[in-house]
């Protein structure tokens, strides 16, 4: 793909790209390209390792295709921190001391000085805009008419803006899980925040109605204030660790742990048990597990680079300082650490290359939006918006918990309804909604 679309002829970027064929040649209707989210996750993996968790419908009558955005994984990489350098980030907490600040912005100054080094040339052309004119060219090397599409969570705001610059290139797709493109970046990380705030009330109904629950019984208040309590702890004595005694669990570590397992609510069995051994027995290592496989799916580099041109962020430290202050109001437990981390695009070198606006997608064909209520990552509101503003957005609204609806669970009102629409290309009727089964203390959703 050319780097930069204003010069064809120039650098080229390598895409790597994965297909997995469909089961039943004669039936076949063609390609369903997929992104898993991010930005930054490699679609490559994610087929190799997800495949199975597409329906029996979709792996019979398409391709499945998965492929790394420019920039991610195999295509032509924005490289920043060796992986040494980038694990030190894993111990470092969000600053909450003047000297904590100043090394926090030591190291972004740092990390991005070692982005510009490795990557300089590629970084103004890693946005999104890009990526879906890239996926416009994917779509015609696989011999497809019009594109036939699947995204979660990032994968959304990727599918928008190619149904925006391609609307009739469109066939089918479903945006699940959604980014709200009229969102700015301090916009983007309060929503985010407050997502998990309301997960984590979520999680905590759930585990005092379960025996043994080590939030105790009865009250949500109560028991997010345990968890509170646990995190207090940690800050003044860190919880033990047996899988990597380098690493002891401090607050940080345990917010990282219950952070993930929020994404999908079939982690919360697992969480419970990673608690109770944090609280009664002053180990964290359960929380650690999540934690630190939650960092791996989601590398320093790509991440920060596609947002930090994709939308405008907070600008320098002082505004970030602020911005973390502010969403420790609106989310006590995940504010500063949700924010921080963005200070990255204060030092970015390349600046926005666009502003936030409403992504229509004018003359596209029916495009289904799905929103799950209470989403930690994307809340529902941004499904809400997105479906509104597509001018053929149809809105599919999911009664449930974690991070996007079809892959994380089985519920047949969710899969039928998106696997028949990609299918047929007849989307469901207007409103349409699905309400999730209740899941019991093993992790089990009840029959249906």
């Amino acid at each position: 793909m050319p780097r930069d679309y204003a010069r064809p002829e120039g650098h080229q970027l390598k895409i790597a790209v994965i297909r997995l064929p469909a089961k039943d040649r004669s039936r076949r209707i063609g390609s369903l390209v997929t992104n898993p989210g991010g930005p930054g996750a490699s679609g490559v993996s994610f087929l190799r390792t997800s495949n199975q968790a597409f329906g029996e419908a979709l792996r019979d009558r398409f391709d499945l295709v998965g492929f790394d955005p420019r920039g991610v994984g195999r295509s032509d990489p924005v490289r920043c921190l060796d992986y040494r350098q980038a694990e030190q980030r894993l111990l470092y907490d969000p600053p909450t001391t003047r000297a904590q600040v100043n090394a926090e912005a030591t190291f972004w100054r740092a990390f991005v000085a070692a982005c510009e080094a490795r990557s300089g040339a590629d970084l103004p052309y890693v946005g999104t805009v890009n990526a879906a004119r890239d996926m416009d060219v994917l779509r015609a090397a696989l011999g497809d008419r019009r594109l036939t599409y699947l995204g979660f969570s990032y994968g959304t705001y990727l599918g928008a803006f190619y149904a925006d610059q391609f609307p009739r290139n469109v066939r089918a797709l479903v945006l699940d899980g959604a980014s709200d493109p009229k969102l700015t970046g301090e916009e983007f990380l309060l929503g985010h925040a407050e997502g998990f705030e309301t997960a984590l009330r979520a999680f905590a109904a759930y585990c005092v109605s379960t025996a043994g629950c080590p939030l105790g019984t009865g009250s949500v208040d109560r028991a997010v204030g345990k968890i509170s309590g646990l995190q207090e702890r940690a800050a003044r004595e860190p919880l033990k660790n047996r899988a990597d005694g380098r690493v002891p669990v401090d607050d940080d570590g345990v917010t990282q742990g219950i952070y993930t397992a929020l994404y999908n609510r079939n982690y919360w069995p697992t969480l419970r048990q990673a608690l109770i051994q944090a609280i009664d027995d002053g180990d964290g290592t359960g929380l650690f597990k999540l934690g630190y496989a939650q960092e791996m799916i989601a590398p320093l580099g790509a991440l920060q680079a596609v947002n930090c041109v994709d939308k405008p962020f907070p600008a320098d430290l002082a505004a970030v300082q602020d911005l973390a202050d502010r969403a420790g109001k609106v989310a006590p437990h995940f504010g500063s650490f949700v924010v921080w981390p963005w200070l990255a695009c204060a030092y970015w070198p390349v600046r926005p290359t666009r502003q936030p606006g409403a992504v229509t997608a004018t003359g596209a064909p029916p495009i289904l939006v799905i929103g799950t209520t209470r989403d930690p990552a994307t809340p529902y509101k941004w499904a809400q918006s997105l479906a509104d503003q597509l001018t053929s957005g149809v809105l599919l609204t999911y009664y449930g918990d974690g991070h996007t609806a079809y892959l994380t669970n089985a519920e047949k009102c969710i899969r039928e309804p998106v696997e028949q629409y990609l299918i047929s290309a007849q989307p469901p009727k207007r409103g349409i909604t699905c309400k999730q089964t209740p899941l019991d203390p093993e992790g089990k959703g009840s029959p249906s």
